[in-house]
């Protein structure tokens, strides 16, 4: 996988082990990540800005780090040590919101991310670069059957609480204090109908102006701290 910019190469270079090698544009000048390279083993070569160009994706700032493609755990592996709060991603598109609710669920302590295998972004080097460096420090687990495993959240004590406008209660009026998985549903089309009939309540949250939605990784900021608040 291809990763770029300072910001998530500094992020990155902390633990060298996954970083494979590093493309660095002629008259790179961060003296901070220069020092980082120094003193790891990790390959480095020098190229020209266009071949760098050529590579990247997106806005690199002169670097380019090949690192191990992520490792998503298990959903056994989430479920270890006695985890209370999920955030399940209904097929979200978008690998800038993808990359925010991965960050606003590390920053909040959230115990893991499950999304589905299929329809659904994976972590990608923009959902590595717009996560800045929180991807070593929350587990995210790919499954084959969102339907199957809420099922399976619920044998395990946890209330599945969905979001969306429509036949749904203000966000306010929910007691979080349980085992709770909150799903966040996709950028334009919601929470699916099969995923909606699972849950046991649907929250909304209010809108005041002439907006009618908000961004995916917004609402879900808002939700996921809405569980924490009531849980203090």
């Amino acid at each position: 996988m291809l990763v770029y910019g300072r910001n998530v190469a500094l992020e990155m270079l902390q633990n060298p082990k996954k970083v494979q090698k590093v493309l660095l544009q002629e008259g790179f000048t961060d003296k901070k990540i220069l020092s980082l390279l120094e003193n790891s083993k990790i390959p480095v070569s020098v190229k020209p800005k266009r071949e760098i160009d050529r590579l990247a994706e997106g806005v690199h700032q002169g670097i380019i780090l090949y690192v191990r493609d992520y490792q998503y755990c298990s959903l056994s592996n989430l479920l270890q040590d006695n985890p209370s709060f999920f955030v399940i991603l209904d097929h979200i598109e978008d690998p800038h919101n993808f990359g925010a609710i991965i960050r606003t669920c590390e920053a909040a302590g959230v115990d893991g991310i499950i999304i589905p295998k299929d329809r659904q972004v994976g972590v990608n080097a923009t959902v590595m670069k717009t996560s800045v460096g929180t991807l070593d420090h929350m587990k995210i687990c790919q499954v084959t059957n969102l339907g199957s495993t809420i099922d399976y959240l619920k044998e395990q004590g946890f209330w599945i609480v969905g979001t969306a406008l429509e036949d749904s209660v203000d966000y306010r009026n929910i007691d979080y204090s349980g085992k709770i998985a909150l799903i966040i549903g996709n950028e334009g089309s919601g929470i699916s109908k099969l995923v909606r009939k699972k849950c046991d309540f649907i929250a909304k949250i209010p809108m005041y102006g002439t907006t009618n939605s908000l961004n995916a990784s917004v609402a879900s900021g808002i939700m996921i701290y809405e569980v924490i608040r009531n849980r203090k």
